[in-house]
């Protein structure tokens, strides 16, 4: 049943079934990667041909020592290409070329399986969220005078407003007159309510407060 259907000379037939698979699985696949996340129309299209390009390649270095250069030069254009991308396009590239690689030699069945599997598993991945950090946490900004003693000054309202927070970074600003204070909070609520914000100004004489998504770098 997982065995290859390409047998010492490679048919017609054969070969449009291998493609047409690799063509159907790479569809699956980009729509796969457009299950809850953001995804450019040349990236879905990209996904859905890649099985087809990597298999073409693969059949005809088949039985071949070209075919293992083949897979490297493939793997290594993932690797070195001109734009930086996020740790799960590349998940999703690896998948197409896997795909690419089974129904080159032939193992199409193999291929359905694999894709099948590994498709469920990121969609329930996708589904529960998993990975992902609070939703609710933070990075809080605000900005004092030089004359307020900042140690403690906002303790109340972090607890008050938040699960938990902490000062991770102080800077000088304007020749030193301010200063800038930056927290990763955790808030109680989804959004930070404007009551909170308002208690802010009302502490730090109603200069600069910025409050925002922490940014995940993920990309590779």
């Amino acid at each position: 049943m997982l065995s290859s259907i390409i047998g010492s000379e490679i048919t017609l037939s054969v070969f449009a079934i291998c493609t047409a698979v690799s063509i159907v699985l790479g569809i699956g696949t980009a729509l796969v990667s457009m299950f809850k996340n953001r995804c450019s129309q040349s990236f879905a299209v990209a996904l859905a041909v890649l099985p087809a390009i990597v298999q073409i390649v693969i059949t005809l270095v088949n039985g071949n020592i070209g075919a293992g250069v083949a897979v490297a030069g493939a793997f290594s254009l993932v690797r070195f290409r001109s734009a930086p991308g996020s740790a799960r396009e590349i998940g999703y590239v690896f998948l197409a070329m896997a795909i690419g690689l089974a129904t080159g030699m032939g193992y199409v069945v193999l291929a359905a399986v694999f894709f099948a599997v590994i498709a469920a598993v990121m969609l329930l991945l996708a589904a529960v969220n998993f990975g992902n950090k609070h939703d609710s946490e933070r990075v809080l900004k605000i900005t004092i005078p030089e004359n307020l003693d900042y140690d403690g000054l906002f303790d109340d309202l972090f607890e008050k407003y938040t699960k938990s927070h902490e000062l991770v970074k102080v800077r000088t600003s304007n020749m030193g007159t301010l200063y800038e204070l930056q927290y990763r909070i955790v808030l109680k609520f989804a959004q930070p309510p404007k009551a909170f914000i308002d208690d802010i100004r009302c502490r730090n004489g109603n200069l600069n407060i910025i409050c925002g998504r922490v940014n995940t770098d993920d990309a590779l």
